[in-house]
């Protein structure tokens, strides 16, 4: 970890900590940079998908009765292999 010494906007110091309900300034500007590194990571994510080629069609018919997932009783499912 870096130690660094650095002037801070209070306002801003404030508006970050109410936002992310921290205690401590450290604490603040660790969650605020995370906060952004993680922004970041998803407009990544989100480009690669935007890019990724996809073939949709027949998607409406994978997803009728009988097609797709059938999640139809899935917590009662979920439920009796817990017990069983």
């Amino acid at each position: 970890m870096t130690r660094i010494s650095v002037d801070v906007n209070d306002e801003w110091l404030d508006a970050a900590r109410a936002e992310l309900g921290t205690d401590s300034k450290v604490e603040t500007i660790n969650g605020a940079l995370r906060e952004l590194a993680v922004r970041r990571r998803g407009r990544e994510i989100a480009k690669i998908f935007a890019e990724a080629p996809m073939d949709f069609s027949g998607s409406a018919e994978a997803w009728r009765y009988g097609g797709g997932r059938d999640l139809e009783g899935l917590a009662e499912r979920a439920r009796e292999d817990r017990s069983a």
